[in-house]
């Protein structure tokens, strides 16, 4: 198997690719889930650790929301949105990936991050961060294993749709409609 070609749907090539997706995105799942727990073991809410002065601590914070607080009191809301969102990718994870294996990765990527996320938001009510950047005294929200994967995943997936060729049917197809 050749990361450069496409993937035939229901061939051994999709499958092998399938299972490591899954086992990548089952070790960020539980990665993410114990890093929550180490952090609620370990820290009292708000307690900061520095790691990296001036760059990153530790810090024990929780989250009622989205992305940066967003929508906050909306978790059962946006639990449902995951649930959707993940029932949806997989339902149509062969047209999201057209074939190519790294597109199989990032879009199960992003899916453990939001199956991290929404057992957060049905276990605890609210979602657990720690990871705090800054640069001084500008802090960017800080954010969880789960968060990482979800912009690292959509990253991936949008790269690979951008630098891989539109095929030449598909080209074909959209000259034809003009």
């Amino acid at each position: 198997m050749n990361f450069r070609d496409k993937i035939e749907p229901h061939s051994a090539a999709e499958v092998k690719v399938l299972r490591i997706a899954a086992a990548w995105a089952f070790v960020l799942l539980i990665l993410d889930q114990l890093t929550k727990v180490l952090v609620e073991q370990n820290m009292k809410f708000g307690e900061s650790i520095p790691v990296i002065k001036g760059f990153f601590s530790l810090t024990f914070v929780t989250n009622k929301g989205a992305a940066w607080g967003m929508f906050h009191g909306y978790g059962m809301a946006l639990f449902a949105i995951g649930l959707t969102v993940t029932v949806l990718a997989v339902w149509f994870l062969r047209k999201l990936c057209d074939g190519y294996a790294e597109r199989y990765i990032a879009i199960l990527t992003v899916l453990s991050g939001v199956i991290g996320n929404s057992i957060d938001r049905i276990w605890r009510g609210e979602v657990v961060d720690f990871l705090d950047c800054y640069i001084n005294k500008y802090h960017w929200p800080a954010f969880n294993v789960a968060d990482c994967a979800i912009c690292v995943g959509i990253a991936a997936y949008t790269l690979s749709v951008l630098v891989r060729p539109v095929p030449e049917d598909a080209q074909e197809n959209s000259a034809d409609e003009k």
